[in-house]
């Protein structure tokens, strides 16, 4: 088998069980037509594993086109969301910010891979949602958004925070300034931040928010909103003073997580035993009774 398969191991152990399971079945794919050949072959038909009853039913699965189908559809979600993972498991952790926009491309990225179909992927949101709602849409994580430039001014234009993100935010404030008066000013001087007047709006702010550390960005420029700013400071905390931008390209790989399958087969049952001959895995599998 490992002679099939180039030498190359199937499982991919990683820091989790999901993204085992992903990078495990995108080798497993990757290897799809090695697998096939394998079964197929004389070897194959003469060793013991084909006679056996476990043999015959991975030689079917493999061969036909349905098992190649589900994975598909299983990489298509599991792909961003690994992304996503990985760029929280890094070894450079990113700010707290950056969970929400990586969450907003990984199910902008899975939605684009099921051709915008919503009934491919409705129940699929349903389950993010939930354990997004239950583990991560938290005040401080919806803090760290608003108070992120490089993210925020461009959500806030594209009208992508919701409801509950806002809710969130406004019980981080009243959590970190107990005292109504300061939680007031601070509301005033949300509007003059979300319109980026005065300092805010200066040409080297606008460049520093995506190239100066977040707090460095909020000790130079966010004297036009003084009680903004030091709800900001507390908020980020002291241990993010080093520069802690993220490179976009982290965040591009999420978008891209799916660009693999491009060009691949929609239904494996098209796909063709011998290329020319007509002969198709869907022939096979109904000749031979896969389900």
């Amino acid at each position: 088998m490992r002679r099939y398969k180039k030498q190359r191991n199937l499982v991919k152990p990683a820091k989790t069980r999901f993204t085992t399971a992903i990078l495990t079945l995108h080798n497993v794919y990757l290897q799809k037509q090695n697998l096939r050949t394998l079964v197929l072959s004389t070897e194959w038909s003469e060793s013991i594993y084909a006679k056996e009853t476990l043999g015959k039913e991975v030689a079917r699965f493999i061969i036909g086109p349905y098992f190649w189908n589900d994975i598909v559809q299983a990489l298509k979600v599991g792909n961003p969301l690994v992304s996503v993972l990985r760029l929280v498991d890094g070894e450079k952790k990113p700010p707290m910010g950056y969970i929400y926009e990586a969450m907003d491309r990984a199910k902008e990225a899975i939605e684009k891979a099921f051709d915008h179909d919503r009934r491919k992927y409705e129940r699929v949101f349903e389950i993010i949602d939930k354990r997004w709602d239950d583990q991560l849409h938290q005040p401080l994580h919806a803090a760290w958004h608003i108070l992120n430039l490089g993210l925020f001014y461009t959500n806030n234009e594209n009208k992508t925070l919701d409801l509950n993100f806002w809710k969130a935010y406004h019980a981080r404030v009243a959590k970190l300034v107990p005292d109504e008066v300061k939680q007031d000013k601070i509301g005033q001087e949300l509007g003059v931040y979300m319109q980026a007047d005065g300092i805010l709006g200066l040409a080297s702010a606008i460049r520093g928010r995506t190239k100066l550390a977040l707090v460095e960005w909020w000790m130079q420029f966010g004297y036009e909103v003084p009680n903004l700013q030091q709800f900001a400071i507390r908020n980020i905390g002291s241990r993010y003073k080093s520069r802690n931008i993220i490179d976009p390209i982290l965040l591009d790989n999420i978008d891209e997580a799916n660009e693999w399958l491009t060009g691949g087969p929609k239904n494996h049952e098209e796909e063709e035993v011998f290329e020319g001959e007509g002969l198709t895995f869907g022939h096979v599998a109904m000749a031979s009774g896969v389900e």
